[in-house]
């Protein structure tokens, strides 16, 4: 089974990518679906540890844990050290049940699958981008987002240029949704011609 990484900045289009490879039958992951999940179960408890007040109602309020991280931004590494282990987790399993259940492909969306540092294995990576300003305009359209939290954000991120550099695949959001789909739909048929992956997958380098 070949195992696609999906990656790319902040309101690049990730989502729609990721629906578009799900509508064709191909079995996804959202890292942060995950963490929505972990942040309402198993990491409420170590995660309030770090931040007491951030979990009011047994949910971690994700807006309050950001007030608090761009507060004291010193404070990713420890946050990280113990969501992205547990993500891990919950993506091994994902994996392991695709190829069980004899999928083609599988396609896991990692937004900081390059700055994370961790080599997941994929035999591939893709990576949306759009052009700057439309990025700008996307991220900035969302609920509680501002300037500087946009700025903070891009900040953690590689250039776009660079992820692009690094991609086996990549997708222009800008154009039309039914582009996208279009573009995701040759990718899939090829891979689907191919027949089984390969047993080596290339290793991502972090």
């Amino acid at each position: 089974m070949w195992r696609i990484g999906l990656t790319g900045s902040i309101a690049t289009g990730k989502s729609t990518v990721l629906e578009a490879f799900s509508g064709l039958g191909v079995p996804v992951f959202s890292a942060d679906a995950a963490v929505a999940e972990l942040y309402a179960g198993e990491a409420v408890g170590p995660v309030t540890e770090l931040f007491p007040d951030v979990a009011p109602n047994g949910v971690i309020d994700r807006a309050l844990l950001s007030q608090r991280l761009q507060a004291d931004p010193q404070k990713f590494k420890p946050l990280e050290a113990i969501v992205h282990p547990l993500v891990r987790a919950k993506l091994a399993n994902f994996l392991d049940q695709a190829e069980a259940e004899g999928n083609a492909l599988a396609v896991a969306e990692i937004p900081l699958l390059f700055e994370g540092g961790h080599d997941y294995g994929f035999d591939a990576v893709a990576v949306t981008w759009v052009d700057d300003a439309t990025q700008r305009e996307r991220a900035l359209a969302r609920p509680g987002m501002t300037v500087e939290k946009l700025e903070a954000i891009l900040a953690r991120q590689l250039p776009q240029a660079e992820k692009k550099a690094r991609a086996t695949y990549t997708f222009d959001t800008g154009t039309s949704r039914e582009f996208v789909r279009e573009m995701v739909a040759a990718l899939v048929a090829a891979i689907r011609a191919q027949g089984p992956g390969p047993k080596e997958g290339h290793k991502n380098e972090p």
